[in-house]
């Protein structure tokens, strides 16, 4: 693009400057003083204004000022008059022309009058003359003046004067501009005004014919208004396109090291150079800033999750703006409070998005006192520089009122003129000042993370919370930034041992490997025997995790002999070999019958967590009832915990009452457990309650919970050794495809495992069992009976009798019925019943119930079948329940009652519609069609239509709280809420979040149903 062409606009002052050559062309001159920011088109207007005088036979004379040439006296004037100047040297001074210096020398005044009279006035006389004088502000003074002296008599002659001058708004005040000494009616002035949006997407269509609106909108907000950068990265792009004729647009780059050749971030440089150091220095303190606050700009509302927009139909949160009530300013600094906010000042501040104060007044008026700090310079100044660079369109607002850079791009042109040392020391200044300030955590830590050291206890405080809550949030890495980042600073080894610990776990979540060497040190660092607990647990669980089982337990036997002084803590230890190791398990299996034998000691030497995992056994060794069970840990739980010991609890307790149906008790403590355990990842624990909380999804039948587990459909295949086996979400994935009739999706979630090489836990128990209700479901009983058989068979084995874990004997002798043999399905029935009478929870005996009435028909049968139904009743919602009415249903038609068959068939098929049960849904509707009667019409929309997750989901977004709200409050992935959603917004009918709170609302008496 020629300078011509970047004249956008500029149709009005390009006929004001022809009007004024062709009056000064009548005898009649002026000044025109052309006035604008840096990058406005000032000189190519004058060379257009200069060219098009030329045309008119008018005499063109040149200079172009620049701050080398300021020390020089009359360094413009000589580029004017070129030659003249040396015959001027020769003109005899007149009288009274002496001066202050040397004798004979003329004085300055006369000596510009001088150069007037003789040579402007006489080259004048010859032909009408236009004089351009480009960047008058870097003029010399000697030059100005007589620039200023020569405009007072340009209305009697055939000259005119047209100057360039930058004025923009400046951190260090600019001096008075050329024209404040004269009279209005002898300057002319016109200020150029940035390109509009419009005339800027013009150029670079007419640069890049076709090209796209979005990538056009790029080039228009990174050009900034500004035709000299705009100019410059049209060239930029052009370039980078080969040559060859005119080339599709390319998607922007958000940095300029993908520019090529460099032009554009050079012309930002050049701007930055004109404008002076203290101005040069806020904007890079502002690109600084924006880029340090946990991967957004600090103070800017992060942009709603695309894929939770799309998925679940609604709208992100809108931003505010509002005035707010007077508030003295937060002073004073301090250690970030324990909840990951920092501390309140004067009585406490309100923190938003990160920032100290929730108005975007307030906020403007922050953000200018940090850059202010950052760049040494005035407040006051900042903040009028921001709103003039905003008014210029190099920076814009965003939703909360806050200037920040037009475009990533130009944001990186600015920041690129900094070195890393400066940039370093800025940070820590922004760092400084925002805690000083009261931001939050994940702002303050932001910048930490590129700082120089702080050598403040503060500073790792504040990077050990900030990785806390980006645990929380699901955004590992950046935890792991901040944590390496804590490396770094000087601590004691308790808190180093700790930081290390945390930095372990996750870079073990990435490899199962990537972080031993982290717990290692942590392990081997002096401090209190509580910091060694924590790491020795870390480091056990992340050998165990790759493989490395007997290294993990003998590391805990050597290290014991650390902790001889403290034998609560070795407890914990062994509590830890206890759920690594199936031979641990064995040994406190030992241990619990020495102490219950007539020569044992009582079991409340045991620490709670080694009691609570007693009560495990018995409830798997068919010992024990439900509700013993669900008292004594109960009792266990009233106890004082020790913070070490408390995750083994809290983790046993909610797998017993899971077990229990008591599904709501077993939910409050996975969350009081996970809450408890924080970012420290790496525990046996850890696992445990990520289980339970699958089993939990799927004992309700809420298949999208279960399938939306990022653990769930991801077999590790491939893996040399034993490798880490399927895990419960596997399990329940399975079981869930299968209910869902997706069969062909469940059989390459199995394939993904070799159960051959799999390590023998109960995990793969359990797996063996979902892959035969797959193969019962494909219709190959004999191959279920297979798996059913091995899981009882290794189940056995561990002394794990009771079906708790797996109800193999209902499947098996399901498979047994099938396979034409009543008498050997009987035998399992019986047992299975005979041990859920003594574990007696609603869907364990309903189970059996059903089982047995299927095994034994006739009259019997259908009595058991009945009582399966209402025991169920009792129970929580799932689907064995409607397991029990089809074979209740299937029991009353065998026996001819087949009118009252249709009762709890339907309602079968009801409750499968609901919970989304495919495959039993069918099987209903068949055995109603084999009965003559037609499919009962389920609601498929409507509030009823909705799951109990769903209707929880849809229930608190309702209320106003955000997808990551919810799934903070509920223990869930952001992913499963927007799952949740999105299918809740299906069945009701609904787009927007807004129209939640009607669409939940119960439809009015008479109303039709929805028919879906």
């Amino acid at each position: 693009m020629s300078p011509v062409e970047s004249l956008s606009e500029r149709g009005d002052v390009l006929r004001m400057l022809a009007a004024s050559a062709e009056r000064a062309c009548g005898g009649s001159g002026r000044l025109v003083l052309l006035r604008g920011a840096t990058g406005t088109g000032r000189t190519a207007l004058l060379e257009a204004a200069a060219e098009h005088a030329a045309t008119l036979g008018m005499r063109v004379l040149r200079a172009r000022c620049t701050p080398e040439d300021a020390g020089t006296d009359w360094a413009a004037l000589r580029q004017l008059l070129c030659e003249e100047m040396d015959f001027a040297d020769d003109v005899p001074a007149g009288e009274g022309d002496a001066g202050p210096g040397a004798p004979g020398a003329p004085h300055p005044r006369a000596y510009a009058t001088r150069l007037w009279r003789l040579l402007l006035r006489r080259q004048a006389d010859s032909a009408p003359l236009f004089v351009a004088v480009d960047d008058v502000h870097a003029a010399d003074p000697a030059s100005r003046r007589w620039l200023t002296e020569a405009a007072r008599h340009l209305d009697r002659l055939p000259v005119l004067l047209v100057v360039t001058e930058r004025r923009q708004y400046d951190i260090e005040r600019s001096g008075a501009g050329l024209a404040h000494a004269l009279p209005p009616d002898l300057v002319r002035t016109h200020t150029l005004a940035p390109l509009s949006p419009d005339a800027a997407a013009e150029l670079v269509r007419a640069a890049f014919p076709g090209a796209e609106p979005g990538r056009v909108a790029d080039c228009v907000r990174a050009g900034a208004g500004s035709p000299l950068l705009l100019r410059a990265l049209l060239d930029d792009l052009a370039s980078g396109s080969g040559g060859g004729g005119p080339a599709p647009l390319a998607a922007l780059p958000d940095t300029c090291a993908a520019l090529y050749p460099g032009g554009y971030p050079d012309a930002v440089s050049w701007w930055l150079a004109g404008a002076g150091g203290a101005t040069s220095a806020v904007a890079r303190a502002l690109a600084l800033l924006e880029t340090g606050g946990a991967g957004a700009a600090p103070g800017t509302r992060a942009a709603p999750d695309a894929r939770g927009i799309a998925e679940a139909g609604g709208t992100g949160e809108d931003g505010e703006a509002g005035a707010c009530a007077p508030r003295a300013p937060a002073a004073g600094g301090g250690v970030p409070a324990a909840d990951g906010g920092m501390p309140a000042a004067d009585g406490g501040v309100p923190v938003a998005d990160g920032w100290p104060v929730a108005c975007a007044a307030e906020r403007r008026e922050v953000q200018a006192q940090v850059v202010a700090r950052m760049a040494q310079v005035d407040a006051a100044r900042v903040a009028g520089w921001l709103t003039a660079m905003t008014r210029l369109g190099l920076l814009c607002q965003d939703a909360d009122g806050l200037p920040r850079y037009a475009h990533p791009l130009l944001r990186d042109a600015v920041l690129s003129g900094w070195t890393s040392g400066r940039r370093r020391a800025a940070h820590r200044t922004a760092a400084e000042e925002l805690m000083r300030r009261g931001a939050d955590v994940s702002v303050v830590a932001g910048h930490l993370a590129h700082a120089s050291v702080v050598a403040e206890p503060w500073a790792v405080d504040v990077l050990v919370q900030a990785a806390a809550a980006e645990v929380r949030a699901g955004r590992a890495r950046a935890a792991v930034t901040f944590l390496r980042r804590a490396l770094d600073e000087p601590m004691a080894p308790g808190s180093r041992a700790g930081v290390l610990v945390q930095l372990g776990s996750l870079e073990c979540a990435e490899h199962p490997a990537g972080g031993i060497a982290r717990l290692t040190e942590a392990v081997r660092l002096p401090g209190g025997s509580r910091d060694l607990v924590r790491a020795m647990v870390a480091l056990a669980t992340a050998l165990a995790r790759s493989g490395e089982t007997p290294a993990a337990l003998r590391m805990l036997r050597t290290e014991e002999a650390r902790l001889a002084d403290h034998p609560d803590l070795i407890r914990t230890l062994r509590a830890v070999a206890v759920l690594m190791s199936d031979h641990e398990l064995g040994a406190l299996r030992e241990e619990y019958r020495r102490r219950r034998g007539p020569d044992g000691d009582s079991p409340d030497l045991l620490g709670a967590a080694h009691q609570a995992l007693i009560v495990r056994y018995e409830a798997t060794a068919g010992l024990i009832s439900s509700e013993d069970a669900t008292a004594r840990i109960r009792g266990l739980l009233e106890e004082p915990a020790d913070p070490l010991a408390e995750p083994f609890l809290l983790g046993t307790a909610a797998v017993v009452a899971q077990w229990a149906d008591e599904l709501d008790e077993a939910e409050r403590l996975v969350r009081r457990a996970l809450d408890a355990l924080g970012s420290f990842l790496l525990h046996p624990m850890h696992h445990v309650l990520l289980d339970v909380r699958v089993d939990l999804a799927a004992a309700r039948a809420d298949f999208a919970t279960v399938l939306a587990d990022p653990r769930a459909r991801t077999p590790v295949t491939g893996q040399p050794g034993p490798g880490p086996g399927p895990a419960s979400a596997h399990t329940q994935a399975v079981i869930a495809l299968v209910e869902t009739d997706r069969l062909e999706e469940a059989a390459r979630l199995v394939d993904g495992f070799d159960l051959r090489t799999a390590p023998d836990s109960w995990r793969t128990h359990r797996f063996l069992y979902a892959r035969g209700v797959l193969r019962a479901a494909a219709g190959d009983p004999a191959a279920a009976l297979d798996d059913f058989l091995e899981c009882g068979r290794r189940q056995a084995a561990h002394e794990a009798v009771r079906s708790v874990i797996a109800p193999w004997r209902v499947g098996a002798a399901e498979c047994r019925l099938a396979l034409g043999r009543p008498r050997e399905a009987l035998a399992l029935a019986e047992e299975e019943l005979r041990l859920a009478e003594v574990w007696r929870t609603p869907r364990t005996l309903g189970r059996a119930l059903r089982v047995l009435g299927e095994a034994t028909g006739g009259r019997r049968g259908l009595d058991l079948t009945g009582r399966a139904v209402e025991v169920l009743r009792e129970g929580p919602v799932g689907t064995e329940l409607i397991s029990a009415l089809v074979s209740h249903g299937r029991r009353l038609a065998a026996s001819g009652e087949r009118s009252r068959a249709r009762g709890p068939l339907r309602e079968a098929v009801e409750r499968a519609e609901r919970l989304g049960a495919v495959r039993l849904r069918t099987v209903a509707e068949g055995l109603l069609h084999e009965g003559g009667a037609r499919r009962a019409g389920a609601p498929r929309t409507g509030p009823a239509a909705l799951t109990d997750s769903e209707r929880r989901i849809a229930g608190l977004a309702a209320e106003g709280r955000t997808n990551a709200e919810i799934a903070a409050l509920l223990h869930l992935a952001r992913r499963t809420v927007e799952t949740h959603l999105t299918a809740a917004y299906r069945k009701l009918g609904i787009r927007r979040r807004t129209q939640l709170p009607t669409a939940l609302r119960p439809a009015p008496p008479g109303a039709p149903a929805g028919t879906g």
